[in-house]
Formats: C-alpha cells, sequence, structure tokens
C-alpha cells in the first residue's frame, strides 16, 4: 500500500474541498473524492483500516438513502463512530468524496455504511470489500442508464459474487432481490400483513409487470403489497416467497407506520414516523440489520424516535412560514407509492428534470400513477427541464387544464406556492433528482 499517496489524497482532498466551497461552484458531495480517485485511484482500498468493527452497504433501485440513513442514525443513538456518505452521493467519486473528508490518521471509525449506486456496487467491492449487503428492492429505474431490471439484478449479483465473505440482508417480498440469497449468509425480511389506517387511497392505477419463475412460467400472488412485492409462488415449479428470518405485520398511518416484528419467535413492536408503505419496508429493513449487528429493541425506537428525513425523502421543512414535505420522484414504482400519500389540499409542484443523473428518458411519466392527482384542491405547478411533459401528463392523468401551471424555473414555482399569507396553506414539492438538488442550493426563506 502507497501510504505516502494515501496521506497526500487526504490533504489534496481538504484542498480540493475548500477550494470549491470557496467559489461557490458546487454542494461538494463529490469533487473532493473525483480529484483523489485521479490521483490515486486506489484510495479507497486503505480506507477499510480505518474501521474497527464492521463495513456495511446499502443497494437497490428505491430506498437506498433513507435505509442506510435509518442505520447509520440508529448506530450513532447507541453511541458508535459511523462514517456515512449522507448526502446519497453514492457513485465511487461520492464513497471517496465522505471518506477523503472524514479520514485522518488518527482517527477511526467503528461502522462505516455505505450507500452505493447498484452500478457502481461492484467496482466498489473491487476496492472495499463489505460485511454486510441490504438490497431494498428492484424497480425500473434509468432505463436509458441501467437498461432492464435483468441488467440492474446482474450488477448487484457480480458484487455479490466477488465477495465471498458478505452477509446478505434480503427483502424477501421482492422475488428480483430473494433469488440473490446466498444460503447460510442471507437473512430475510418482509411483511406478512399490511393494514391501511390512512386518509389516502392506498390502490394504486399503475401497471403491474409479470414477473417470471426461474422455472420460465409467471408468478403468481397470494398477496401483493406494491409492484412486485408481496407472497409470491411458481404453481408449476413450487417455487415460493421465502420464509422470512424477520418477519412483520405493519400498520400504515397517515403521519407514521406500526411495524410488529418477530425474529425467533419474539414480538417487538415499532413505530417509524416516516409515511407510507415503502418507508415501512426502509425501515424493517434497517431493523432487521440492527438486529444482526447486535443491537436491542429499545436502542432501535430510541433511534427511530429521533430520525430525521433527510435530502428530500420526506423532508420537512418551512418556506415562508408554510409547511413544506419535499419527496423525491425518479421512477414509476417509486413516484406512484409517494403519488399515494399527497395531501390533496397542499398547493403541488413537480419539477421534472431530464439531466444524465436523472436520466434522459423520461417515458416512467407515464407509467407512474398521477392519476392520484385529478383531486388535487388547488393549482398543481409543473417546473423544471420537462415542465410541459409534465403538464401533458397531468392532463391525461384527469387533471383539469385551468389546474395545471407551468412554470419552468423552480425557483419561481416556489415563490408562487410560498406568497400566501395564509400560513396554514400547505406545499408539496416533487422533484426529480437534479431539481432536488436545485431545491437544495436555494435560499429558501423559512
Amino acid at each position: 500500500m502507497n501510504n505516502f499517496k494515501f496521506y497526500t489524497s487526504l490533504i489534496l482532498a481538504r484542498a480540493a474541498y475548500l477550494g470549491i466551497k470557496l467559489l461557490s461552484k458546487s454542494g461538494g458531495t463529490s469533487f473532493a473524492g473525483m480529484a483523489v480517485l485521479k490521483y490515486y485511484p486506489h484510495f479507497l482500498s486503505h480506507c477499510r483500516n480505518y474501521i474497527k468493527e464492521k463495513s456495511i452497504t446499502v443497494t437497490g433501485t428505491n430506498g437506498k438513502t433513507t435505509t442506510s440513513g435509518l442505520i447509520s442514525h440508529i448506530l450513532e443513538t447507541a453511541h458508535q463512530k459511523v462514517i456515512h456518505n449522507i448526502k446519497g452521493a453514492n457513485m465511487l467519486t461520492g464513497v471517496a468524496n465522505v471518506f477523503a473528508l472524514e479520514l485522518s490518521p488518527g482517527k477511526k471509525f467503528d461502522y462505516s455504511v455505505i450507500e452505493s449506486d447498484e452500478a457502481y456496487l461492484t467496482k466498489l467491492y473491487d476496492f472495499m470489500p463489505s460485511d454486510y449487503l441490504v438490497v431494498t428492492n428492484l424497480f425500473r429505474d434509468q432505463l436509458d442508464r441501467y437498461g432492464e431490471l435483468a441488467t440492474t439484478a446482474g450488477f448487484i449479483q457480480n458484487a455479490i459474487d466477488k465477495n465471498p465473505n458478505l452477509n446478505l440482508i434480503l427483502n424477501a417480498d421482492d422475488p428480483l432481490v430473494a433469488a440473490m440469497e446466498k444460503g447460510k449468509n442471507t437473512i430475510f425480511y418482509g411483511f406478512e400483513n399490511v393494514v391501511y389506517i390512512c386518509n389516502y387511497e392506498h390502490s394504486s392505477h399503475a401497471p403491474s409487470e409479470t414477473f417470471n419463475c426461474k422455472c420460465g412460467n409467471p408468478l403468481q400472488y397470494s398477496k401483493r403489497f406494491f409492484a412486485q412485492q408481496g407472497h409470491y409462488f411458481c404453481p408449476v415449479c413450487g417455487y415460493k416467497r421465502p420464509v422470512s428470518d424477520y418477519s412483520a405485520d405493519v400498520i400504515v398511518h397517515d403521519e407514521f407506520s406500526e411495524i410488529n416484528v418477530n425474529h425467533n419467535s419474539i414480538n417487538y413492536k415499532f413505530k417509524v414516523n416516516l409515511t407510507g408503505l415503502y418507508n415501512a419496508y426502509n425501515a424493517l429493513a434497517a431493523i432487521a440489520l440492527s438486529f444482526e449487528l447486535g443491537l436491542n429493541q429499545a436502542e432501535i425506537q430510541k433511534a427511530l424516535d429521533s430520525y430525521k428525513s433527510i435530502f428530500g425523502r420526506t423532508e420537512k421543512r418551512t418556506i415562508n412560514g408554510h409547511s413544506a414535505v419535499i419527496q423525491l420522484i425518479k421512477n414509476p414504482t417509486g413516484a406512484s407509492e409517494v403519488l399515494k400519500t399527497v395531501d390533496l389540499n397542499s398547493n403541488i409542484i413537480i419539477a421534472i428534470n431530464d439531466n444524465y443523473a436523472d436520466g434522459r428518458d423520461i417515458s416512467w411519466l407515464w407509467d407512474s400513477d398521477f392519476e392520484q392527482l385529478k383531486n388535487a384542491q388547488k393549482s398543481i405547478i409543473t417546473s423544471g427541464i420537462r415542465a410541459n411533459d409534465m403538464a401533458l401528463r397531468l392532463k391525461y392523468a384527469g387533471v383539469p387544464e385551468n389546474k395545471i401551471v407551468i412554470e419552468p424555473s423552480i425557483e419561481k414555482a416556489i415563490q408562487l406556492v410560498s406568497k400566501s399569507e395564509e400560513k396554514t396553506e400547505k406545499i408539496t414539492i416533487l422533484p426529480s433528482y437534479t431539481a432536488l438538488l436545485k431545491i437544495n442550493k436555494l435560499k429558501l426563506k423559512k
């Protein structure tokens, strides 16, 4: 190992970060990492030496940021030192960035919790093998970049195959994820029953895909929660959803969920202050891993009670005196689940970009359940680079044309919905990824 280059990299990273912040050119989530990897491509190989206990990675098309954020917060609440790419920069440059800025020769962490892009996971493992991998789900996402689901699953499987000591925490309810199991090194989590006690419509108008068993025949479902998530089986070969090591019942309320987890014939009850079934899945994944790491129910619940959403994942803000909720949308299943939870009495902005990080292909808008918004009480503002495309989608979803307002400037769109003197009016903002980055850079008046 080249210690000189490694330590020089730490100095270079801090200089690069300081420079870019002074120039106000970026949020600084990847630039220092990019500079470090260009100077010393094997930088990440050294970083595992600074983790005393376990290295944890989280991947999947949806829920990576929330799940890794929950895991990190649970560990930190239990007084562990954690290094975590909390801002969601999950390619190699983003991972290198957080290590380069946080490490120092005399400083070590108990755990690393790294959110990884699916396509970059195998590259990450070339340098930093992991002790645990949590896989959340596999939904269609950025078809122009990833291709179909089999391609995305292949990226993750390749990473698993090159990391023989890896322990897997897999979503049993997703047949594509469950198929990645590797015997005794696999722990499954999943829901047995889902009950809704909420004001929003929990059914979906979005089309459901058909998934085939390994034998080639279509899977059938005895319970289907959303998308391909549920209790599946093959009537031909007998394959079925694996038994969950952490099986749970969930009651979904408007603002929180109650999760009753069964593990080794012992029941544990948790309250999670996040909206939607999709976030209940994220929480269950984090709970399962936390138990595997030796934490107890009280430690986990204490962290769940104090967890605050980050970076547009059911993020709550105050904008010009109005309560606002910001929810990232980026693919059909994720968007459809978010749309179920939207307050139809709020002022709504949908900001869609088609930059590289968003995916150039925006056909996912037509597979997302925007029909959930047809009874919105106030105008819906479409914004971003593809504001016109979004407006057209809302028209076909049944939203009256006189309620659709097109304002490409995201800043001006936010000004429109926050100008009311009636501070009880709420705001919902649904941005794509780079639109979310734009919002986070804006100096919004509280």
